[in-house]
């Protein structure tokens, strides 16, 4: 284990090794072969000190310890951004009681959870103590009552046995503790058949208050139930866990499932403080949740989408705070792979919802732009830019996007899409292409001479299509793209329009001519909000691009229907949207679409059933056209 420490003895980077000189070797090198982050990180530590253990459990151990310990700020640290609630019974006390419990776990409680809101415990809680009526007071109300030999309200309506008063024993408490904890625990099945047994008898025996008691009582089981979905059929006790990164944060996502249930679900977004490979993300995650976990919060299993780094290691670290057996596996098929996927779909949500929420703090987009502005040498802070991506299948169906920020916002009635005319050319000159209509566009529209000004639309008195100017541009790439882009603009004499690139690997950023990158610090909103207009520009060219791929497929399927020319090919896809769902219509269906009769719906239906025997190819390249 070592420590790297500042000038003022702070720890700033805790790490383990097996081999220690080989390791700190790798950071006394020629700086400029580092990772920016660990170039920070080398300059600014003075000292470096080291500890050994036995074991690579030990280590392991006491590297979180550290973490938590010193905070170090170059060690990526998951940040819960609140402490999530547990349901909890204390079944070390003499008359248990059923709670919200928040912070650490001690010894003495039985807890079920984490959930996501406190109110959803409680919901639970009031449902079923009708069914199962403990204690839930407080201490200091418990005693009150018992003083005073009159039981609370919950007493009076039948939620609370009220052991403070004696009308049940300490034993009699206990049984419908257990009844509870059972229920909660999983096994239901039993209860909700011995209840509806119960209130059969009743009402045979004509006891018909009793008989509406019991089945209110079942009534209020179900309704518990069909909360928590099962998910899970042969009753697994597992955590499941999601992750979604890019190059600055990774989001994660925990479902809990208890007996087949999910019984819970949280998650955070952690900034990346450096280049970590996903099994190291995955077994940080891993070793926050559980480090400081008592026995009883750790399950049976722990499914993740990765094998964590020192996967041995760290199963074997948390068998020991369970005290049995502990199996981390990457689910495959089944059930538990398509539980997997949803929780990746949340992880995937928790991403968007807290970029959307950075996105939408005026003060943060006013900063970046001020960043980007001191970061570039800019005379003014870029109100408006745009961002450029190519997206190709091969060497064909080539396309382009270009995405409108302005006052770091999208402004999507800006976007733009190309179809590159030159096919088979890199990606380098497909980026040149682009960059030349594009400004091609805005040279003519500068020379129209309108009477409301250039670049005017004399009808709606509006701008014409890309006759706004941006302030920068930004290509997704680094110095190839950047100077066919350059070379673009410059032979159309464009010179007062800034332009970089931004290199996806290490997030750098590219201007024309210069050997060396600018590096924006990675908590930087500068860079934040670069990486979004990259990160649009993509999406919306893949958007593009998968559109095109449906009208080339249904083109290559179609081709044997005679009389099946482009407009009503083109109706077909605007209708269905893609052969996939070409495929399941009916002859009636397809043959509601304008221009499609009933034989050439007959015959449409005929072709498609050949080509799933054949699957379409892409005779450009050979390849084989899969459904979008």
């Amino acid at each position: 284990m070592y420590r790297f420490r500042d000038d003022e003895r702070r720890v700033i980077y805790v790490g383990k090794a097996k081999s220690l000189r080989p390791r700190l070797s790798s950071y006394f090198q020629d700086i400029s072969n580092l990772h920016p982050r660990t170039q920070q990180m080398v300059l600014t530590a003075s000292s470096v000190d080291w500890t050994v253990v036995t074991t690579e459990v030990e280590a392991l151990a006491l590297e979180y310890s550290w973490i938590k310990e010193f905070d170090p700020r170059f060690n990526v640290k998951y940040r819960d951004d609140k402490s999530y609630p547990w349901l909890a019974v204390t079944v070390g006390e003499e008359f248990p009681r059923v709670t919200v419990m928040r912070g650490a776990q001690r010894k003495g409680v039985r807890y079920f959870g984490p959930y996501g809101h406190a109110w959803a415990i409680r919901d639970t809680v009031d449902t079923l103590l009708r069914v199962f009526p403990m204690r839930s007071c407080s201490a200091g109300v418990f005693r009150r009552s018992a003083a005073i030999g009159r039981p609370c309200l919950l007493g009076d309506i039948g939620k609370c046995a009220a052991p403070c008063v004696g009308r049940v024993s300490p034993d009699e408490h206990r049984a419908i503790v257990n009844d509870f904890l059972s229920f909660m625990g999983g096994q239901t099945a039993g209860f909700t058949k011995r209840i509806e047994t119960r209130m059969k008898q009743a009402s045979d025996a004509e006891e018909y208050e009793l008989a509406a008691k019991l089945r209110d009582d079942l009534g209020a089981m179900r309704r518990v139930l069909e909360k928590q979905t099962v998910v899970l059929g042969d009753g697994t006790d597992a955590d499941v866990l999601g992750f979604v990164d890019d190059p600055l944060e990774v989001a994660v996502q925990i479902f809990s499932v208890r007996g087949g249930r999910i019984r819970g679900q949280r998650g955070w977004v952690a900034e990346k403080a450096d280049e970590t490979g996903f099994p190291e993300l995955v077994q940080r995650a891993l070793m926050t949740l559980y480090q400081d976990a008592i026995a009883a919060a750790i399950p049976r299993e722990v499914l993740v989408p990765a094998m964590p780094s020192d996967a041995d290691i760290v199963t074997e670290l948390l068998s020991e705070r369970r005290e049995g057996p502990v199996t981390i596996r990457v689910p495959r098929r089944g059930d538990k792979r398509a539980l997997m996927q949803t929780v990746e779909q949340n992880a995937k949500q928790l991403l968007m919802r807290h970029k959307m929420k950075r996105s939408s703090d005026l003060t943060a987009r006013s900063l970046a732009l001020e960043e980007i502005q001191a970061a570039l040498d800019l005379d003014t802070a870029p109100l408006r830019i745009e961002c450029y991506d190519i997206s190709n299948l091969g060497e064909t169906e080539t396309v382009a996007s270009m995405v409108v920020f302005e006052d770091g916002l999208p402004r999507k009635s800006e976007y733009r899409r190309f179809t590159i005319r030159n096919e088979g050319q890199s990606d380098v000159a497909a980026m040149h292409e682009v960059i030349t209509r594009r400004f091609e566009r805005l040279l003519k529209a500068r020379e129209d001479n309108d009477e409301d000004g250039p670049g005017i639309d004399p009808e709606t008195g509006k701008p014409k299509r890309f006759a706004y100017t941006p302030a920068l541009v930004v290509v997704d790439g680094g110095p190839p793209q950047v100077a066919a882009a350059h070379a673009a603009m410059t032979a159309l004499g464009i010179t007062d329009i800034a332009l970089v690139g931004l290199a996806k690997r290490l997030e750098e950023v590219w201007l024309p001519d210069d050997d060396d990158p600018v590096i924006l610090p990675r908590t930087s909103e500068g860079l934040y909000l670069l990486q979004r207009l990259r990160d649009e520009a993509h999406r919306f060219a893949i958007g593009h691009h998968r559109g095109r791929r449906s009208k080339t497929m249904i083109e290559s399927v179609l081709d044997p229907v005679a009389g099946l020319g482009p407009t009503r090919r083109k109706a077909l896809l605007k209708s269905f949207g893609s052969v996939k769902k070409l495929r399941v219509a009916t002859v009636e269906e397809i043959a509601s679409v304008p221009g499609i009769g009933a034989a050439t719906a007959q015959s449409i239906v005929e072709a498609l059933a050949t080509s799933e025997q054949t699957p379409a190819v892409n005779m450009a390249t050979g390849e084989i056209l899969e459904d979008s």
